[in-house]
């Protein structure tokens, strides 16, 4: 199978959905860690999908607006204070015929982008958060199952932290496959429960 533009726009989709973030997070543990309260998951977290920044030009309080070459940015939230912290992660998912040089690119891009002075153009909902440049930056790849051996060998080489999550077409069948399996389970139970 190959990896479609849905399975892109799926996984995208989905971890705009702050909870969704959190359980990306939960698969690389590190990332989790840096949360600053698990007693406020969902307040300690926010999730900007295709996310812009505004570049500060020197004696200007404003600048020009620019899209971040990543799918995603997760900030951790002081949960209390409602104030950002100083971590930023940023998630780069698959696309398809992506490959190891076109998916490494968007992340150094978005590297050039942050080592300027910045501020957030923050969603209507989070417009009270303090929105100031990062003290530090970090990056996540989403990887399918079906994607090239080589990207997934090319972040390894390159060190750089990713997770590995089904396609649809896969989820599919999995969930076939499980239900098949399940309605085995139930009709042999049903079976036994007839022959006593």
């Amino acid at each position: 199978m190959v990896v479609k533009k849905s399975d892109y726009e799926a996984l995208l989709a989905e971890y705009s959905n702050s909870r969704a973030a959190i359980a990306l997070l939960k698969q690389y543990r590190l990332y989790l860690e840096m949360v600053p309260s698990f007693r406020q998951l969902e307040d300690s977290l926010i999730a900007i999908p295709l996310p812009i920044i505004r570049l500060r030009e020197k004696g200007y309080e404003s600048g020009k607006t620019v899209p971040l070459f990543c799918d995603l940015g997760i900030f951790m939230c002081d949960p209390e204070w409602k104030v950002k912290t100083g971590v930023e992660i940023f998630v780069f998912i698959y696309r398809p015929q992506e490959d190891f040089s076109d998916i490494l690119s968007r992340w150094r891009e978005t590297q050039v982008l942050l080592d300027q002075e910045y501020e957030w153009v923050m969603p209507q909902g989070y417009k009270h958060i303090y929105s100031q440049e990062a003290e530090e930056i970090y990056p996540l790849f989403v990887l399918f199952s079906e994607t090239p051996e080589r990207v997934k060998r090319g972040l390894m080489g390159a060190n750089l932290p990713f997770v590995i999550q089904p396609t649809y077409d896969s989820m599919e069948v999995e969930v076939e496959k499980s239900n098949i399996e399940i309605q085995t389970i139930l009709s042999q139970i049903d079976n036994g429960v007839d022959d006593s």
